[in-house]
């Protein structure tokens, strides 16, 4: 038991196994929440306390969270960007198109149209 510089009993933080980490995250996979009494089968089957467990599966959901987060700010951001694009390119499109001379020859839709886009 270590102690600190005061004598008192330092709090060692546990090392799980292998198996212990490769059965924590497959329950995690199946549920991010854990009743008590699934949580105390579990911990028996794993030689680990409730309280391990649940703490293992609070800071679980707090990385899955940022995770999460980060995922979907990363996939707004692609998307914003790609509608950014889409909009200019047809920004471009409507303002060659408006910038064209008419063809006095040209059919009273196509004139009625860009009058339309000009409102």
């Amino acid at each position: 038991m270590a102690l600190d510089k005061d004598g008192k009993k330092k709090h060692s933080r546990p090392t799980f196994s292998g198996q212990q980490i490769f059965a924590l995250e497959k329950t995690f996979e199946q549920t991010k929440y854990l009743a008590g009494p699934e949580r105390a089968r579990l911990a028996y089957s794993l030689g680990m306390t409730e309280s391990q467990v649940k703490v293992w599966f609070q800071n679980r959901r707090t990385k899955w969270r940022k995770r999460h987060a980060a995922e979907m700010a990363s996939a707004k951001k692609k998307h914003d960007s790609e509608t950014e694009k889409l909009k200019e390119s047809s920004d471009n499109e409507d303002d060659d198109e408006y910038n064209k001379p008419l063809d006095p020859n040209s059919d009273d839709e196509k004139i009625t149209r860009l009058l339309k886009k000009h409102k």
